[in-house]
C-alpha cells in the first residue's frame, strides 16, 4: 500500500515555485523551513567554532559528553542552519546528544575545498573544547552527507584522531552524476534532477578535478573511516550514489550500513513533523549514534 502521507509530501513539493537565482534559491530554502516550527524544549546557542558560524542545540536529557557535528546540505550552494534547525535538533534528540550545526561556507562565492575547511575547523573545535573524538558522531545530508566522508578523509589526513561513526542521508558523492539511477529515477524523484547536479557540481568544483577524493568520496580510499550508515529513498535520483558509496565503504574493511527506504524521496527526513518515516528513519540514526558512540 503507498504511503499516503509521503503523497502530501510530493503533492506539496510540486505546488512550490522553483527560483533559478541562487540569491532567491536560498531564501526561498530557509522561508520553507518556517513550516516547521522548533519545539519548545530546544536550546539554541550561537557559537563561534574556530571561525565558522556555528549553533549548539539541545534537548533535555541530552548527554553533554556526546556531540553530532551535522552538515546540512543544498548542494553546497544554498541553504543553511534556519533551513535544517529543527532536522538538526531532532537528530540531537534521537541520538541522546548536543548538536553543533555549522553554516559552511558556499558556492559559488566560496567554492571547493571551502566546505571541507570549514568542517574540519569545526571538529578541531570540537576536540579543543575537551569532547573525545569517539563521543563525537558527524551526519549529514545530500552534499552534506558527502561532506560527512570528505571531513573523515581531512580529518585522517591531518592526523586527527577518526570520529566516532558517520551517519550520511541521501548523500551526494559522484560531482559527475554517472549513477543509472539519475535516468531510471528520473520521474520519481519530485526534487533532484541531473541538470540540477550538473549546475551545482560546477557552482562548487569552480574548476576543480570532479573525481577529487574531498569532492566525490566515492572515489576515495575509504580505509581506516569509523562505521557509516548510509540512508537513501529507493524514489532517488541519488540512489546509485549511496550504493556506490556503500561498495566503497565496504570493500575498504569501513562497516557499513547501507538503509533503501521504499517510496521516500530525498531527505525525506526534514519533512519529519509531516511524514511518520521520517520519524523513523531518524529514529533508526538515532539509534545507530547512540549504539557506537555511548559505547565506545
Amino acid at each position: 500500500m503507498a504511503d499516503s502521507e509521503i503523497i502530501k509530501v510530493r503533492q506539496m513539493l510540486a505546488a512550490r515555485p522553483r527560483a533559478t537565482e541562487v540569491a532567491q534559491m536560498r531564501i526561498d530554502a530557509d522561508e520553507r523551513s518556517k513550516a516547521f516550527v522548533l519545539p519548545s524544549d530546544v536550546t539554541v546557542q550561537p557559537v563561534n567554532a574556530n571561525g565558522v558560524k556555528a549553533e549548539w542545540t539541545s534537548t533535555p536529557g541530552a548527554d553533554s559528553s556526546s556531540v553530532v557535528l551535522y552538515l546540512h546540505g543544498g548542494g553546497y550552494v544554498i541553504c543553511s542552519l534556519q533551513s535544517h534547525r529543527h532536522l538538526i535538533a531532532e537528530i540531537g534528540r534521537a541520538a541522546g546528544a548536543r548538536t553543533l550545526g555549522i553554516d559552511y561556507r558556499l558556492a559559488p562565492e566560496h567554492p571547493f575545498p571551502a566546505p571541507v575547511e570549514d568542517s574540519l575547523a569545526a571538529y578541531r573545535f570540537l576536540l579543543d573544547s575537551g569532547i573525545k573524538p569517539n563521543r563525537i558522531a558527524l551526519a549529514g545530508d545530500s552534499a552534506g552527507g558527502g561532506l560527512v566522508v570528505a571531513a573523515m578523509l581531512a580529518i585522517r589526513e591531518s592526523g586527527l584522531p577518526m570520529p566516532g561513526c558517520g551517519w550520511c542521508i541521501s548523500p551526494w558523492v559522484d560531482m559527475q552524476a554517472l549513477g543509472a539511477s539519475f535516468v531510471d529515477r528520473a520521474e520519481t524523484d519530485p526534487t533532484v534532477q541531473k541538470a540540477t547536479i550538473e549546475m551545482m557540481a560546477q557552482w562548487y568544483l569552480g574548476g576543480a578535478d570532479p573525481r577529487h577524493p574531498h569532492a566525490s568520496p566515492m572515489y576515495a580510499d575509504l580505509r581506516g573511516l569509523p562505521p557509516l550508515l548510509i540512508q537513501v529513498g529507493a524514489a532517488e535520483t541519488l540512489l546509485d550514489d549511496s550504493i556506490a558509496l556503500a561498495r566503497r565503504a565496504g570493500v575498504a574493511d569501513v562497516p557499513v550500513e547501507l538503509q533503501i527506504w521504499p517510496e521516500m524521496i530525498h531527505i525525506w527526513h526534514i519533512y519529519f513533523p509531516m511524514l511518520a518515516a521520517g520519524r523513523r528513519a531518524i529514529a533508526s540514526g538515532g539509534s545507530f549514534v547512540r549504539n557506537v558512540i555511548r559505547g565506545a
